[in-house]
């Protein structure tokens, strides 16, 4: 894996808005906080850290207009030549095999495992920066959800422990990232929403947050559209994930089964395939795609069991029951 805290070629940060596509510079952090792959819960940060709105809940009609689901069943961008060192769309991160670590005993060799592969990205799947010494810095990745309001992201609850937010937030959402171009702009994440056992525990049973984003009466789904949030999604069944490496300016997806981590004590889901390093934190597991959207239903957070996966390989997410769906009334109140 590639040293992080290597700046990528570029200038000063300009100001941040919520159109165009000005190209930024981008520096990986240095700073373990935002890292999945640690394998080390962060103790929990001083209550200002965290701005988290007590916030009475929906009426269940406020949640079935956002495209909320129980299941108990089956359900532009801008143009720009890669910046040094990324991977071209279609092609599998460096370090990435994609062969088994030993060749088959039997007459046929057994298939690949998969590998996550780089392309030009969705609308409604970003980046999350942060602002440091006039430079952006990149640390995780987030998705528009639907919502009443057309204003939440969601993403990785470790993945906001520290950053400051707020009228002074240093954070921001860029969906649609590639290539060092921002097709929609930057939001500024005002608010985080986590549940109480991660506030008070670090549970990585409830490893997920929702962001509210943009200013006031601006509204980030009316942009990019929104991926459905669902519950108590049936597993296993076919996904597709996707991340940001810290060490690319090109998302990458991987499709292939999720099936539920056989650990006791753990309410989590386990995701094979190469390619998600650090940064890819908070990345959704997608389900029903839709071809003509790149959208669908979200499942899923890279994040829970490990941050996420010790290893580039495996990924984890907790699984989304009842406390995501409480949380998404709080944050959609």
């Amino acid at each position: 894996m590639p040293e992080p805290g290597t700046p990528v070629p570029g200038g000063n940060l300009p100001e941040i808005s919520e159109s165009g596509s000005e190209a930024q510079s981008i520096v990986v952090p240095r700073s373990p906080l935002a890292l999945r792959r640690n394998g080390v819960l962060i103790a929990a940060v001083a209550a200002g850290g965290l701005l988290i709105a007590a916030i009475a809940m929906a009426e269940p009609a406020a949640l079935a207009a956002a495209g909320v689901s129980a299941s108990s069943g089956p359900a532009p961008s801008a143009s720009g030549l890669p910046l040094p060192g990324s991977p071209l769309p279609g092609s599998p991160l460096p370090g990435a095999t994609g062969q088994s670590s030993s060749p088959s005993p039997s007459p046929s060799p057994s298939p690949s495992p998969p590998v996550a592969v780089a392309f030009d990205g969705t609308a409604a799947v970003g980046a999350l920066f942060t602002e440091k010494h006039g430079k952006l810095e990149h640390f995780c990745t987030a998705a528009v959800v639907g919502s009443p309001h057309e204003n939440l992201v969601m993403t990785a609850a470790h993945c906001m422990q520290g950053r400051r937010l707020g009228s002074d937030s240093t954070v921001t959402f860029a969906p649609g990232y590639h290539d060092g171009k921002f097709p929609y702009g930057q939001w500024l994440v005002r608010e985080e929403f986590v549940d109480s056992n991660w506030q008070k525990y670090q549970d990585a049973n409830d490893d997920f947050a929702f962001l509210l984003v943009g200013r006031p009466g601006h509204r980030i789904q009316k942009h990019t559209g929104g991926e459905t949030l669902e519950v108590n999604a049936p597993l296993p069944q076919q996904a597709e994930v996707i991340g940001y490496p810290d060490t690319t300016n090109l998302p990458v997806k991987c499709d292939g089964p999720v099936t539920r981590l056989r650990l006791k004590g753990y309410r989590q889901m386990v995701f094979d395939c190469g390619g998600f390093p650090n940064g890819t934190s908070g990345g959704p597991f997608l389900t029903h795609v839709s071809r003509k959207t790149g959208r669908g239903d979200i499942i899923g957070v890279i994040g829970g069991y490990q941050q996420g996966g010790d290893t580039s390989s495996v990924s984890y997410s907790a699984m989304f029951q009842r406390n995501v769906e409480n949380l998404f009334k709080r944050a959609s109140a």
